[in-house]
């Protein structure tokens, strides 16, 4: 008997070992982008990309994120909407991680259907304005170096227009948002939603940074994520890089969860990119 109590105790630690490893530690996953689109300028740009923090921590005032991302130094950080969580709605512990974030580079942000759902959209763009983040609602801003440019576009998420489908919504707020871009150059887009990317291909735009899958949430070898939002079962867009016409994705796994408390086989991710002209 004390025998089977033994075992069963060693197997509730063994499982509450791998969901704190498949929650809390940290992965970073790189990518080279290529392109004969990217000035020479802008050869060797590293990008930082991270998603759905849903006021989740990691570490003492955000420590172990804010190691992570420093060891790569990034050129510039993109934040692909819900770094709030709607029902657990908690800024200052999102402040906490920008004010570090500001201090190492530019940050950029777009809304998640998260930020949407809070109803407090003014108030959080508002107050990471004033720490010196680049929130992005429907506009575009022109990075130069060396007389050259790449455009950091940034879209609001669809659900800011409930009465329209998320597909006629993103690609009247993708036109708007390109309308400032200048004829012939890079174009990088974050846009929370990965589902959309027929939109994002359609507009010809060269780089999307998108999150809102969660990877799927759970994740199973062979087979991918199970269920992601605007996707549903067995979806295809959780993770990695996606190439479709001439506009390549890459989707963020997401650091923090929501209504699923936890990962499986789908650790918290930190995406890293750089760019490599052609």
């Amino acid at each position: 008997m004390a025998r089977k109590i033994f075992i069963f105790i060693l197997c509730i630690l063994a499982f509450w070992l791998f969901l704190e490893v498949n929650n809390n530690w940290l992965q970073t996953t790189k990518h080279t982008i290529e392109s004969e689109k990217i000035p020479k300028a802008f050869d060797g740009m590293k990008i930082i990309q991270i998603s759905d923090l849903q006021d989740a921590t990691f570490g003492e005032g955000q420590s172990r994120l804010i190691d992570k991302i420093a060891q790569y130094q990034p050129d510039l950080i993109v934040i692909t909407g819900d770094l709030v969580d709607s029902n657990r709605y908690d800024l200052s512990n999102s402040l906490d991680l920008i004010e570090q974030l500001t201090s190492m580079t530019d940050v950029f942000f777009v809304l998640g259907n998260h930020e949407v759902a809070v109803n407090k959209v003014d108030e959080m763009t508002d107050t990471l304005s004033s720490y010196g983040v680049h929130v992005l609602r429907n506009q575009a801003i022109n990075l130069k170096k060396d007389h050259k440019l790449i455009s950091i576009v940034g879209v609001d998420d669809p659900l800011m227009r409930g009465n329209e489908s998320p597909d006629e919504a993103m690609e009247k707020m993708l036109g708007e948002a390109l309308s400032s871009v200048p004829t012939g150059a890079y174009t990088i887009l974050l846009s929370h939603r990965p589902e959309l990317i027929n939109v994002y291909a359609g507009k010809k735009v060269n780089l999307v940074f998108a999150g809102h899958a969660h990877g799927g949430q759970m994740r199973l070898p062979f087979i991918g994520g199970l269920f992601a939002p605007g996707q549903g079962w067995l979806p295809k867009y959780t993770s990695g890089q996606h190439q479709q016409g001439e506009t390549t994705m890459i989707v963020s796994r997401g650091l923090g969860n929501s209504l699923i408390p936890y990962r499986i086989f789908n650790r918290p991710e930190i995406i890293a990119v750089t760019l490599k002209s052609s």
